[in-house]
């Protein structure tokens, strides 16, 4: 962006004794109408000061290096700011004079940012603020990023004015072929890095958004929940091993109250509490939003709790299970589901989806009851989550046979009542002998009849 006006000068100034000759030689920089000022912290003597062209006079040899040092000045200056209008930075006044006192901000490159935002995540794990899987995701994009800048531009890192639209795209066709990133898995990427570009401009480093026009959309894809059979299966299988016993519990106390695994694995005993009608509940704050998340504690889960509320490192954690990573849980789920027999990739993450569809909605839970138990801000995300089964279908178009059978059987029988009741009254007027027009009358009557029987054959 081009400054309306920029104006640099030099004077002298002596602010405090100005009979003296000897004055301080002052910078002043005018951007846009407004004015700063520095010293140059050097000294000249106002009989050899041309005030006109801001210029030592004379031709001796202090003279000469003072303009000297003045132009040079002035040379860096003008780079500066033609830098700075080169990188989209808005040019002030102020940004100039730091820069000729060594206060200019420093402004990070890409990578060099991207790190900072990651360190900066690490040091809030210990403060629950960010998952450790966060900032494990964050570097693993920082990474993509630095190898695609290696890959493309040959060079270990680039300045933020160097991106653009050109830059974006590439960078998603880079994921999607080199990278073999599924649509969905290049778009979180690139995600991550929209957030290190939005703080770079908030930062003020850059003033344009190079996301701006790259528009990308994300590949929707079901993914199915357990079925009932399914879950079974696994509830009802026995392990040798306590290694897998454990996954299996934890997993299955998952699909019963639908916690994420990293509320499951810091769950502690003061996060359930007894109501006054005797139901346990757990009622805590999602790690991940911080929304407040109360869920009644059905029998299964109840009876997984009272297993391993002596276990040693349920002791030693004060926590309700005994977890373990995410990354080992989701490892030791495949071996269960093969053992299991069980057809379906098995991750912490369908259990949440499994307690959303087949244990509550599809059990008729209405969904605004599901969303709050799952902690979402709003419904559209329980139905991202929520996958209606095959027998809640069948269940509800049974209840609907029912209900048109039951209105049709209504009809059917208040049809018969009135069709009886006409009948009778036809033959009423049958036996009626003072009719001045038989014909007419007889004629009517034949044609009440022929109603009669046309309302019979459509019951």
């Amino acid at each position: 962006m081009l400054e309306q006006s920029y104006g640099l000068n030099f004077f002298l100034k002596s602010p405090n004794l100005k009979s003296k000759s000897i004055r301080y030689v002052y910078l002043r920089i005018t951007v846009n109408g407004i004015a700063k000022e520095t010293s140059t912290k050097r000294q000249w003597d106002v009989n050899r000061w041309d005030q006109k062209t801001g210029k030592a006079t004379g031709t001796k040899e202090d003279a000469k290096s003072l303009n000297f040092f003045l132009e040079s000045l002035t040379t860096k200056i003008n780079s500066y700011k033609i830098d700075l209008i080169n990188n989209g930075i808005t040019l002030s006044a102020s940004e100039l004079i730091n820069f000729v006192n060594g206060r200019q901000k420093k402004r990070n490159k890409v990578l060099e940012e991207f790190l900072e935002h990651n360190n900066e995540i690490a040091d809030l794990i210990s403060t629950n603020e960010y998952a450790k899987g966060t900032h494990e995701r964050y570097v693993t994009a920082r990474s993509h990023v630095q190898e695609f800048i290696k890959y493309k531009y040959q060079t270990d890192d680039l300045e933020f004015s160097e991106l653009n639209y050109e830059f974006i795209k590439d960078y998603d066709l880079y994921l999607k072929t080199i990278r073999k990133c599924s649509n969905n898995t290049s778009l979180k990427y690139i995600s991550n890095f929209k957030k290190i570009v939005l703080r770079a401009v908030a930062k003020e480093i850059i003033t344009k958004d190079p996301f701006q026009l790259f528009v990308a959309k994300k590949t929707k894809i079901k993914k199915k929940p357990l079925t009932i059979i399914e879950l079974q299966k696994i509830e009802n299988k026995k392990f040798d091993s306590e290694r897998l016993s454990i996954v299996r519990d934890i997993f299955i106390f998952q699909c019963y109250t639908g916690l994420c695994y990293i509320d499951t694995y810091q769950l502690k005993w003061n996060d359930i509490k007894e109501l006054e009608n005797g139901s346990m509940w757990i009622m805590s704050s999602r790690q991940k939003s911080k929304s407040q998340t109360d869920i009644p504690l059905l029998p299964k889960a109840l009876e997984i709790i009272e297993k391993y509320k002596n276990h040693p490192l349920c002791r030693n954690k004060n926590t309700v299970l005994p977890g373990r990573s995410n990354q080992k849980m989701n490892e030791y789920l495949k071996e269960i589901a093969v053992l299991c027999g069980v057809n379906s990739t098995l991750n912490t993450h369908k259990a949440r989806r499994t307690f959303a569809s087949t244990i509550t909605l599809n059990n008729g839970v209405p969904i605004h009851v599901v969303k709050e138990m799952l902690g979402h801000h709003s419904v559209k995300q329980t139905e991202d989550y929520a996958i209606t089964a095959q027998q809640t279908v069948a269940r509800e178009m049974k209840e609907l046979e029912n209900k048109l059978s039951f209105n049709k059987n209504n009809l059917d029988s208040d049809l018969t009542k009135f069709i009886e009741k006409m009948e009778n009254e036809l033959e009423l007027l049958k036996d009626i002998k003072n009719v001045e027009n038989v014909s007419t009358f007889q004629n009517k009557c034949i044609d009440f009849e022929k109603m009669i029987n046309k309302l019979k054959e459509m019951i």
